[in-house]
């Protein structure tokens, strides 16, 4: 896919993965819908990105977990530019606590950020999608294919998205359209200082080695790259892929493997 001209909306796309996507699909001159909660950041990026790349680009203020926000950021594209090639469905909460110690609204928070944020996104914008032969894109996790110590409802969340992706690919086969789901493995950005705790409250610190991650650049050419070439799936790490598959092949193996990982994180939640 060439992205001169296209009109690709991100949601999340104040920080992280979805800021540096918006960078990616600017340096390849695509025209952009920014959406995320904090609009003057996303005023300021929008600004910036349309004064280096000649692009045009629009900050519209959306919670992702409002099926009503979700409905204006796709109409306002619109409007503006009367067409959506891509969606990005960036936006997600991550968090970091034990269920037994939790509270369920907190992963009531994750179901609803990420998993149905990708619903009412994907649903107000596929008629559009349609017409174009698009591209709808899950930024999901190695989360979303082994359930990880801690995360239960961020594990949770990102399952719901691969199934709902898998099911809206079989279902758009014959239609032209590209579905895909990105899977970064661990990133160096702000989601797990956002985590959030037992309570609800953020963490405001992480639990891993940031500076050993990829970075949300790097994702983030991967994940235009996938786009490009109309990709299915992205896993994106050597550690991914092999969790992946030992998951598959040996399921019992991965339990202690995973536990073994878990267990030397900062401030370990499981010995």
């Amino acid at each position: 896919m060439d992205f001169k001209n296209k009109v690709v909306i991100i949601t999340g796309a104040s920080s992280g993965i979805g800021k540096a996507c918006a960078e990616e699909f600017a340096k390849r001159g695509a025209n952009l819908v920014l959406g995320a909660r904090q609009y003057v950041t996303l005023c300021e990026i929008t600004a910036d990105l349309e004064a280096r790349y000649g692009i045009r680009a629009i900050a519209v203020q959306a919670d992702v977990n409002k099926q009503e926000e979700c409905e204006v950021l796709v109409k306002q594209a619109l409007v503006t530019f009367s067409k959506i090639d891509v969606l990005v469905n960036n936006a997600g909460l991550s968090m970091r606590a034990l269920f037994n110690d939790l509270d369920l609204s907190v992963l009531k928070n994750l179901m609803d950020v990420n998993f149905w944020g990708t619903v009412y996104c994907t649903k107000y914008a596929l008629p559009e999608i349609l017409k174009t032969q698009g591209s709808i894109i899950g930024v999901s996790s190695i989360a979303g294919y082994r359930g990880l110590p801690g995360r239960t409802g961020y594990s949770a969340s990102k399952f719901a998205m691969n199934g709902f992706m898998e099911s809206l690919r079989t279902e758009l086969l014959k239609t032209g359209v590209h579905v895909m789901v990105a899977c970064p493995g661990f990133t160096a950005s702000n989601i797990r200082v956002t985590a959030l705790a037992k309570d609800g409250a953020s963490h405001g610190e992480t639990s891993m080695e940031e500076g050993k991650m990829m970075t949300a650049e790097e994702v983030a050419n991967r994940i235009v790259d996938g786009i490009a070439a109309r990709k299915r799936t992205l896993v994106m790490t050597g550690q991914g892929k092999l969790t992946v598959w030992i998951n598959k092949l040996l399921p019992a193996l991965a339990d202690k493997l995973v536990f073994n990982h878990f267990t030397k994180e900062k401030n370990a939640l499981i010995k």
